[in-house]
């Protein structure tokens, strides 16, 4: 049986970037043989990404990256909250960001077929999964490339914006994309909101009103005309159409004026925006502690 020492633990990891102790571990395994206990860490670590791979990844974040005329942002998913503190988490994360805005990948598996740092950016991220035991995913990125102007905001790394725009004033740009952050509009103009978001509220307004005229009725009063009902939903929906689209919200710095109102005054007109979410949409890990606790029990009295 081969010596394992310091040293060829030290180079072992220095090869792989893989911990210290499975280094070790390799390495006896594979007596002393540098490149077979490399091939061994390879195995094992990608195991262990595949084994992560099926796990809920609703934790993470949002990155993004400008250089002059083209930006990107990007969400790079997790399992946990902790991981998205971990410095190569983040680093993998701002190097999706630099990618797409440089390489203009068409999707997310064209993305992570890109050469970073002498690997794919998958093989990147599958080592760091081995690393950390924890799944990760790349979920979605938004490019830009244009002759006007580019502003992000990021919120904690859990909200990400990019804001397209023409104005002579930086700071407006920024504070548009803080406004969004803050405000979460669906649309840059009423006209721009999806017809199914209308219609979900059109068909909730619809629905408040045929409460109110049953109630009305129980109480003996006298039902509304059909045309009143109609101009109430479409009151609704106006409602709902102003406050989900940017030109026409509020500004979040001075609720006096509406950021259409703003935006002329400093002459400044938005062209595009992108906000991401982290996890929205998607489906949250649910922990039970107490129910780990007793699989662990069960498990230490079968042993």
């Amino acid at each position: 049986m081969a010596a394992i020492t310091a040293a060829m633990v030290g180079q072992l990891r220095a090869k792989t970037d893989a911990p210290m102790m499975e280094c070790k571990k390799a390495l006896t395994e594979a007596d002393g043989d540098m490149d077979k206990a490399e091939e061994l860490l390879r195995v094992k670590l990608g195991s262990k990404a595949s084994k992560a791979s099926t796990r809920i990844t609703a934790e993470g974040m949002v990155a993004a990256y400008i250089a002059g005329k083209v930006g990107a942002l990007v969400e790079v998913n997790c399992e946990t909250d902790f991981v998205t503190k971990n410095d190569e988490f983040i680093a993998l994360a701002n190097a999706c960001a630099k990618l797409v805005a440089e390489n203009d990948p068409a999707d997310v598996a064209a993305l992570s077929a890109l050469p970073l740092n002498g690997k794919t950016l998958d093989e990147q991220r599958a080592a760091l999964v081995g690393r950390i035991g924890e799944n990760m995913s790349i979920r979605r990125f938004k490019r830009f490339e244009t002759d006007a102007s580019l502003a992000s905001y990021l919120h904690g790394a859990r909200i990400g914006v990019m804001v397209e725009y023409d104005g002579p004033d930086e700071q407006v740009g920024k504070d548009v994309a803080m406004h969004i952050a803050a405000m979460k509009p669906v649309a840059l103009s009423s006209e721009q909101v999806p017809a199914e978001l209308i219609e979900k509220e059109r068909s909730i307004a619809r629905q408040k009103a045929d409460e109110d005229a049953v109630k009305a009725q129980a109480e003996g009063k006298k039902p509304q005309p059909a045309e009143i009902l109609a101009k109430r939903i479409d009151g609704s929906v106006q409602k709902y159409l102003k406050e989900v689209s940017l030109l026409d919200q509020p500004f979040v710095k001075n609720d006096k004026q509406t950021v259409d109102q703003m935006l002329k005054a400093a002459k400044t007109t938005v062209r595009s925006f992108a906000m991401f979410v982290v996890g929205e949409g998607l489906e949250k890990r649910q922990d039970d502690f107490a129910a780990e606790v007793a699989a662990q029990v069960a498990a230490a009295k079968q042993a």
